[in-house]
């Protein structure tokens, strides 16, 4: 946490000006690394539910040493262990030298959906990225669940008709801060690029279609999170007269929301989202979404921004590989399972064509494949479809199919695995790619040096990856990032065409992670 100081700097430490004042981060590794800093005031008392509001200026220095708190949310595994408050409006930020060059910024977006998480995660350690690259790393912790989207609609008055989705505000604030104070830590604020994974490419994918985004960033990647719709104001609305209910509060009073304390507000927003199998999350209010994200078509005033988008090979292995028994399956079994994602009737089909494409797949694999294909790949394809066939500017898509070897492999190319190779921090993160090889720092190598080119001129092409062309609906040319890493046209063809009869699941139903 941010705390004042007048310990004297020295060649550790380095000193900033923001337009709120000085900061005084650490020199590590190359790289002057900044924590916790405020973008947004305090969002608690009677800011809690309304849009950001501006961080009041200091005098003095204050130390950017910690992660600052992190959005109230449940206990868990996507949560830092660090301070929860509503005082969450932190960034970080990891740049080589504070010299007033201009170099491309890449802001980041924590995933947890829109309930949970931290940017604080280890394998979000954006050292290695800024050294590697040449970058200004940015991220930033913001309102999540019920405290970024509780919809209020008219009850509370005009200053929370934005109450659905103060968490997406939040990104814009952050967004407004880079822009202002960027240049700064030598950064260009005029060549931002957002990405995210999993929750954050949500955020990245609604910033592509909310007005208030425009202009404050060049380029965004979509990793394992393609959001194509939000949700509808009576759902919304729903929510929040549940949440009342359990909280005894009468419809017409909830002005009380202000007052419930934060713990109180985690476990009784927890409860609505089991008891609805559904979540707080961005909401259609006619104000910052005036329309869907992608579906039934892409945005049109994010037409000319590059985006590259992609999935793992199989996503839901990380989420379902909790499943009991399944790692176990036989194909009895995994013709039941498969009936909960897919009409009973498709059921065999889908088995068919999956087969036919990988018939060393065991019936887990194909549990996992099929899952994930029914639900992350065909999210991502409609969005880069609806680019396409939109006329946008490039959009580039790409898979990643390396199987790990964590695990005894068991999770083959699970959700996440992405993270400690475009963030070139294998070390970090053993339990999703085993140990360091030759093969993992290749990859690492590669996926960072892409993700970088496209930060830096919005074209992902360099010397550790194989020509790759923009996506079209013709050729469908897709990144697969192997060992090495290979470019395929219209890879895992039949499998796309049995899922294109579906559409997205995110019609008014709960989302995965």
């Amino acid at each position: 946490m941010i705390s004042m100081s007048s310990v004297a700097t020295d060649p550790e430490t380095v000193i900033v000006e923001t337009a709120a004042g000085r900061v005084r981060g650490q020199r590590t590794d190359g790289v002057s690394v900044f924590k916790g800093m405020r973008y947004g005031a305090d969002t608690g008392g009677a800011n809690r539910f309304r849009p950001p509001q501006p961080v009041i200026p200091w005098t003095g220095v204050q130390d950017a040493f910690e992660y600052g708190h992190q959005s109230p949310q449940m206990r868990g595994p996507l949560a830092d262990k660090g301070p929860m408050s509503e005082d969450c409006l932190r960034v970080n930020v990891w740049t080589p030298d504070t010299d007033g060059a201009r170099r491309p910024v890449m802001l980041w977006f924590h995933g947890g959906g829109f309930e949970a998480g931290s940017a604080s995660q280890k394998v979000y350690d954006g050292t290695r990225l800024a050294a590697r690259g040449g970058v200004v790393v940015v991220s930033v912790n913001h309102r999540l669940n019920v405290f970024g989207h509780c919809f209020l609609g008219d009850r509370l008055g005009p200053d929370y008709a934005l109450s659905g989705n103060a968490g997406y505000l939040d990104l814009i604030a952050a967004m407004r801060w880079v822009r202002e104070n960027i240049g700064a830590f030598g950064g260009d604020a005029d060549n931002v690029t957002i990405f995210g994974q999993s929750g954050g490419g949500r955020k990245v994918s609604l910033c592509y279609a909310g007005q208030d985004a425009q202009g404050l960033f060049r380029r965004g990647i979509v990793q394992s999170g393609s959001h194509l719709r939000v949700q509808a104001p009576e759902h919304a609305a729903r929510l929040t007269d549940r949440l009342l209910a359990l909280l005894d509060i009468a419809p017409g009073q909830a002005a009380k929301l202000l007052e419930v304390s934060t713990e109180a507000l985690s476990a009784a927003q927890f409860k609505v989202m089991r008891e609805s199998r559904s979540r707080f999350s961005p909401v259609l209010d006619g104000l910052a979404f005036q329309c869907h994200p992608f579906v039934p078509h892409a945005p049109k005033v994010s037409l000319h921004l590059p985006m590259m988008v992609g999935t793992t090979r199989t996503e839901l292995s990380n989420q379902l590989g909790y499943e009991e028994g399944v790692f176990d399956l036989d194909m009895p079994e995994l013709t039941r399972r498969l009936q909960r994602y897919l009409p009973a009737g498709d059921v065999d089909e889908a088995i068919a064509v999956f087969q036919a494409e990988s018939p060393e797949a065991s019936p887990t694999e194909l549990y996992f494949s099929i899952t994930s294909a029914r639900g992350y790949i065909r999210d991502q394809t409609i969005m880069a479809e609806q680019r396409v066939m939109a006329g946008a500017a490039p959009t580039y898509a790409y898979q990643l199919t390396w199987r790990s070897p964590a695990e005894g492999g068991r999770r083959i190319s699970q959700h996440t695995l992405d993270l400690p190779f475009m963030f070139d921090n294998v070390a970090k993160a053993p339990h999703l790619t085993g140990p360091e090889t030759d093969e993992t720092r290749a990859l690492a190598q590669a996926m960072s040096e892409t993700w970088i080119s496209f930060a830096r001129t919005g074209d992902p092409n360099n010397a550790a990856i194989p020509t790759w062309p923009p996506y079209d609906v013709a050729d469908r040319p897709v990144m697969l990032f192997d060992a090495p890493p290979r470019l395929a046209h219209d890879p895992y063809a039949a499998e796309r065409r049995f899922m294109a009869r579906y559409e997205t699941q995110q019609m008014g139903r709960a989302l995965h992670r």
